[in-house]
């Protein structure tokens, strides 16, 4: 009779997304912008995570005030199934959504007077136009089957202080605040949050964060079995 009468659950759709890690240095001790997720949330209800969320059609329509980082744009040619634009269109929905769910801008001036797309208004309003020039690709993860949602998000990071704007909470991302590593131990964060943290210095020192060869991790899974590949 088909799969109608399976009784099985069709598959998730797996949704490319970006999440950017915003990070300062207070007193020696590296902190991370996160929030909590609202409890209606249909995704992680109730979890800490980064901003982020799902690639739009605009975020490859926006011209960026700059190109992306050099090291970035290396690693995700790397990065199966991205390829050059799409990269640029994921590293610009990582500042829209910060954007969105936090108030912050990581923007330039823009090149050229063009209308933006709807979800870009309010970003560009005075001339400006989203910056890619500083985010750092560092790594990527799919969501495991089961779950309500899927998506297949690569993370960015930059400093903080290119960031414009006041902290403010969203209908996505509640309870905003800046923490360290420490402060984290006990709140109920994503595996792959956890993943993100305890890396986050090493994917930031020097060496590491100027190295285009270096390869990222890529947490997915198959076959049922949990993976950690490079690319």
């Amino acid at each position: 009779m088909g799969n109608a009468d399976s009784g099985k659950t069709p598959p998730q759709p797996i949704r490319d997304a970006a999440t950017l890690i915003l990070w300062r240095r207070r007193e020696g001790k590296l902190e991370v912008l996160m929030g909590e997720r609202h409890g209606a949330s249909a995704f992680m209800p109730n979890r800490y995570v980064f901003p982020g969320g799902r690639l739009d059609l605009a975020d490859y329509r926006i011209r960026p005030a700059a190109p992306l980082n050099p090291v970035s744009a290396a690693r995700l040619v790397r990065c199966r199934g991205t390829g050059p634009r799409k990269g640029v269109a994921l590293a610009l929905a990582a500042i829209r959504e910060t954007f969105e769910e936090s108030g912050l801008r990581i923007a330039g001036p823009a090149k050229a007077a063009k209308q933006a797309p709807p979800s870009w208004s309010d970003f560009c309003t005075g001339s400006q136009a989203p910056d890619p020039s500083a985010l750092l690709y560092i790594c990527r993860a799919i969501t495991p089957p089961g779950r309500p949602r899927r998506f297949d998000a690569r993370f960015f990071a930059a400093p903080a202080e290119l960031a414009v704007g006041v902290l403010t909470p969203s209908a996505e991302l509640d309870k905003l605040s800046w923490v360290t590593q420490a402060d984290t131990e006990g709140l109920p964060l994503p595996g792959i949050t956890q993943y993100v943290i305890a890396n986050l210095e090493h994917w930031l020192s020097p060496q590491s964060a100027a190295d285009p060869a270096q390869r990222v991790p890529f947490h997915h899974m198959l076959y049922g079995q949990r993976l950690l590949d490079w690319e």
